[in-house]
């Protein structure tokens, strides 16, 4: 807290003396959790240096009394300014710097110095220029409140003497503290010897005191004022456990874990009577001194209440948190990793035993599971005994064996849930087209079976026989937006390819392989782009050809690749010729002749030898005309392009697209070959045609194009395997016998036996409505009754999308209607039964037969009845769904 200074002003050494002590101080100073630093305007302050660095004690610019005016937002409270900025406002000097400078200059009267802590932070240690600022009032007087400044450093035992002293509490006067934000949710300070830091108080929260009455009763077991509610929610009365959980950014993970365990009857039923109260640990080393507890209680007691629409959660979340970091903050998480803490924590929390004693494991010996099992139990309970061991805890059976001696160990493990594994499936179904080399041959779609763990020569083997085509001639491609994607080495692994993913699977010759597109030109040129060139867009698919080697002139490639393209294109007539527009610009003439000609892009010339192409040369059309005397050079220029014009155009066959060199996305140009008249496969072998839009009109039939064929494998439909409850079983209790290399170390694999047979069973696997465990109980020797093992679905956790991008839901059956409810935060609706079995459960909760008991309300009514109230829910009618009315959501206001 700010203090004022009122130091007398001592005669101050040489100027050079005060820089070197104060330089000195500064450099040997180090931020130690607990310091004291001071602020200091940085003005003065570098007027201070300014003046000691001239030398002269009369020198214009002494700084005068330290004067932090700046830095304060008005004079009469002395309140700092928001966002000050260290270095720009201020500078930070420790403690023994200050009082050096207050000893030779002192203070403006009446004006406080700025008094700030060191405090260490979660990875971060700093002086905490902004303390936390917090309102203090008297649980009898609310009204009388008091604005105070604490450091986070200090603890909540300071501010209870602050308190005291301010409200003139008598000493020795027994006290207690609740913290209340903003929103209007509080909760008991209930350890005052913890930091205010630790204490998750901040800025703009009210402390607020009571004090024992004097027939040893509080004021208020729970003050009004202390829920996490609105006022509009008073009137309202609904289900109790029908209450939604507002979300809080990505917090539906949590909000979903909560739903469930609050329709967990053993153990809301726990909190509800206050059994807790009486077993709360606050000495235990490894719980969080009861704060969990307390925290998920009062979210508990509050969705039971039957008094609100939706709660927030919100000091639940910062206690979580607090005790677990990676809980901190926003991001969402897997709500099994929080419910694994949440339980681990009620339980530490709730831990009956305050003293766990060391315990000596024996090993069973050749001893009867039973007794082995039973001393198990009793061992567990010595050290661990709670509501949430009484609730969720059991034991399973491991075997393992010894592979050099053959020794058989057998113990009985703890656990609080069972993640029981799926069997696995040691084939996939994938979905490719074979596209032949036959031109007039449409791609053919296949179903292969491949194994898993598959290489992608594996995927070629199976297509190759049901194709006949060698598997080593096939390249495997992904194909998106027209373009090869990637293009697949034969080792490399299929997991690498989803099942989203368009495969084309090519057959190839022993020659060059072209990657090949089809490219559309604009009409227009891309004169935006600074560049002469006509702007293309991807159409259709890319084709794999394999090419002669001698073959890679432009001219041998276009009809290489019009045969390519022979089942969806037609040639032009040979009697076509392209006709010159009469009105025709003679400057529009010139530059596509110079475009064709002399720059060759757009088309390919039909004017070389064989010679010619063999030694990657093409001679110009004007050089070929000149030869032959058809286009006489003693012509005047303009006369002699005229004739040289008609007679090309008169020879020029009709082109239907051009070719270019790309990169493997199909839209950067790369160079020619040498002279323009061959392409160099040194790099990526990827080639576009070029077409004309009006010669793709008229030529190019997309229709037929995108036709295929359906090999006889897609006709066989594809069943979703159907997982049964005791394949999971068995796969969970499987024998595993050690490795060789490993033969000292045992490896903890479950076989068989769940003791006790516990009340609630949360499982982390695949949905099964009811739960069978007659096969896995170990059955007590010497009893003609067989021990409860039919345990029924109570709750479900579902998890939708990705774990970063995904959302979290619960369907939960209320303990006191029976009626099953859809939990979406906030957000809560009736549920059929039939709604429950979705591929999105992720936790399940079963509650034991035995231990289920009959609704104590009836089912709710239909929403047109006009005894329900207005603002509950509408129910679907239990006496055939079929006529169920449309469900209304229960939202916050």
């Amino acid at each position: 807290m700010a203090t004022t200074t009122s130091a007398a002003v001592t005669e101050p050494p040489g100027l050079e003396t005060q820089r070197k002590e104060i330089e000195s101080l500064l450099q040997e100073h180090e931020l130690r959790a607990g310091d004291t630093w001071y602020l200091v305007e940085r003005r003065w302050y570098e007027q201070w240096k300014e003046y000691v660095e001239t030398g002269d004690q009369n020198s214009s610019s002494f700084p005068g009394q330290i004067d932090n005016t700046e830095l304060f937002e008005e004079l009469d409270s002395y309140h700092l300014k928001e966002r000050l900025v260290e270095n720009e406002d201020f500078v930070l000097i420790p403690a023994e710097a200050w009082h050096k400078l207050l000893a030779w200059y002192g203070m403006v009267e009446v004006q406080p110095a700025l008094e700030r802590k060191v405090v260490d932070l979660p990875s971060l240690v700093k002086v905490e220029v902004y303390p936390v600022e917090i309102f203090l009032c008297l649980h009898s007087n609310m009204e009388n409140v008091v604005t105070a400044q604490f450091s986070r450093a200090d603890h909540i035992h300071t501010i209870q003497k602050v308190m005291m002293t301010q409200f003139d509490v008598v000493e020795g006067a027994e006290t207690r503290l609740w913290m209340k934000s903003s929103d209007t949710s509080c909760e008991r300070l209930r350890n005052v010897h913890v930091r205010v830091l630790d204490s998750c108080l901040s800025s703009g929260m009210t402390v607020i005191m009571e004090m024992r009455n004097a027939d040893g009763t509080w004021p208020s077991s729970r003050p009004q004022i202390m829920r996490n509610s609105v006022e509009e929610q008073d009137s309202y009365r609904g289900q109790p456990g029908v209450c939604g959980l507002t979300n809080l950014g990505n917090t539906c993970f949590m909000n979903s874990a909560l739903q469930c365990l609050s329709n967990t009857p053993p153990l809301t039923e726990y909190f509800l009577r206050n059994a807790y109260l009486e077993e709360l640990n606050f000495t235990n080393p490894l719980g969080m001194k009861g704060e969990i507890a307390e925290a998920y209680a009062d979210v508990i007691k509050q969705m039971w209440s039957g008094r609100h629409y939706s709660v927030v959660p919100r000091i639940f979340k910062t206690k979580v948190g607090h005790f677990a970091s990676q809980f901190l903050g926003y991001q969402q998480h897997d709500s099994q990793e929080l419910l694994s803490f949440l339980l681990d924590g009620l339980h530490e929390d709730l831990n009956r035993v305050k003293n766990k004693e060391y315990i000596e494991l024996r090993d069973a010996a050749g001893r009867p599971d039973q007794e082995v099992a039973e001393e198990a139990w009793r061992n567990h309970r010595r050290r661990n005994d709670s509501a949430i061991v009484d609730t969720f805890h059991g034991l399973f059976k491991s075997t393992l064996v010894c592979p050099e001696c053959r020794k058989v160990s057998v113990t009985f493990d703890p656990f609080c849930y069972l993640s029981v594994p799926l069997p696995v499936s040691k084939d996939r179904v994938m979905e490719v087209f074979f596209v032949s080399l036959d031109p007039v041959a449409k791609p053919v779609q296949h179903r292969l079976v491949v194994p898993k763990a598959g290489k992608v020569f594996d995927l070629c083997s199976v297509l190759s026989e049901m194709t006949n085509i060698p598997a080593n001639q096939m390249v495997v491609a992904d194909v998106f937006n027209h373009r090869f994607y990637k293009l697949y080495h034969a080792d490399e692994s299929l997991s690498c390819i989803l099942d989203r993913d368009d495969i084309f699977v090519y057959e190839e010759g022993d020659e060059v392989v072209l990657a090949l597109y089809l490219r559309e030109r604009s009409h227009y040129r891309d004169y935006g782009s600074g560049s002469s060139s006509y702007g293309t867009s991807l159409f259709g698919h890319p084709l794999l050809m394999t090419v002669p080697r001698g073959q890679c002139s432009r001219d041998a490639l276009y009809h290489l690749f019009l045969q390519r393209l022979a089942r969806y294109v037609r040639p032009p007539d040979p009697s076509e010729e392209e006709d010159e527009e009469e009105g025709e610009d003679d400057d529009d003439d010139d530059d596509e002749e110079e475009e064709l000609y002399k720059t060759q892009t757009n088309g390919v010339s039909y004017g070389p030898t064989d010679s010619q192409q063999g030694a990657g040369h093409q001679q110009p059309c004007e050089e070929e005309e000149e030869e032959r005397g058809e286009c006489p050079p003693c012509l005047p220029q303009a006369n002699r392009r005229q004739a040289k014009r008609k007679g090309c155009e008169a020879r020029r066959r009709k082109l239907l697209f051009s070719i270019q060199a790309v990169n493997s996305n199909g839209t950067t140009e790369r160079g020619m070959g040498e002279d323009g008249s061959a392409f160099s496969f040194s790099s990526q072998p990827y080639v576009a045609m070029d077409w004309d839009p009006d010669m793709k009109k008229k030529y190019y039939n997309e229709n037929e194009a995108e036709k295929y064929v359906k090999h006889q494998s897609m006709e066989v439909p594809h069943q979703q395997t159907t997982v049964q409850l005791q394949e999971c079983i068995e796969l969970f209790t499987t024998v595993e016998t050690l490795e060789e290399e490993n033969p000292w170390y045992y490896c903890p694999t479950p076989v068989i036996s769940i003791y006790p047979t516990l009340s609630v069973l949360l499982c982390h696997w695949k949905l099964f409505r009811h739960l069978d465990f007659s096969g896995c109980l170990l059955r007590k020797t010497g009893t003609n009754g067989e021990p409860p093992s039919r345990y029924d679905l109570i709750a479900v956790s579902n998890h939708y999308g990705g774990l970063r991008d995904g959302h979290y839901t619960s369907y939960a059956r209320n303990k006191d209607n029976g009626q099953w409810y859809y939990f979406d935060d906030s957000k809560v609706t009736y549920a059929r039964e039939e709604q429950i079995v979705t591929n999105a459960a992720y936790l399940l909760f079963y509650h034991r037969q035995d231990k289920i008991r009959q609704p104590t309300l009836p089912a709710p009514l239909d929403s047109s009845s006009p005894t329900q109230p207005a603002n509950d829910v509408s129910s679907p009618k239990h006496d055939g769904m079929e006529g169920a009315t449309p469900c209304v959501n229960m939202e916050t206001d």
